[in-house]
């Protein structure tokens, strides 16, 4: 009995058949998960760079060669996501407020919201006349489709080089 139950799985397996419809739609390619950001450095040059949808605006600014001043990561090695549930996080993560951006136009209200932490960041490192409503670490922010058209100001950097 056990035998013809194998065999007859195997040969219903045998005619399942892959259609064109189903590959199309099994996975986004590259293309679908690339958005434009413009990005804006204290001079007023433009720089249009491709972003990956998942990626923070710290990894898209390593990755085109953007100075936006020392990297902030290296935070807490796990974030609460929920009450059941505590994430490992390897080191990422925010843990200091020198890359500080400012987001502005279509996406920009599509960032998560700043946390305290990133919030006392930005306050700990910069001057009130310096913060503004779209200020950000580039550390804590995470793309996502919507940002698509998104502009990214990257203010004066703090001194950050003094011996």
């Amino acid at each position: 009995m056990f035998r013809s139950v194998v065999s007859k799985t195997v040969s219903q397996a045998r005619t399942f058949r892959v259609t064109r419809a189903c590959l199309s739609s099994a996975a986004p390619s590259v293309k679908d998960l690339l958005i434009d950001l413009t990005f804006v450095d204290p001079s007023g040059a433009r720089r249009k760079v491709k972003g990956l949808v998942g990626k923070t605006l710290t990894e898209i600014c390593d990755m085109q060669g953007i100075d936006i001043g020392p990297s902030s990561v290296g935070g807490a090695p796990e974030v609460l996501r929920t009450d059941q549930w505590t994430e490992p996080t390897f080191g990422e993560g925010t843990t200091s407020g020198y890359d500080h951006v400012v987001l502005v136009g279509k996406g920009s209200d599509q960032a998560v919201r700043k946390t305290p932490i990133e919030e006392q960041m930005l306050e700990d490192h910069w001057d009130w006349d310096e913060i503004f409503a779209g200020s950000r670490l580039a550390s804590a922010v995470v793309l996502t489709k919507e940002m698509d058209g998104m502009t990214v100001y990257v203010p004066d950097r703090i001194v950050d080089d003094i011996p």
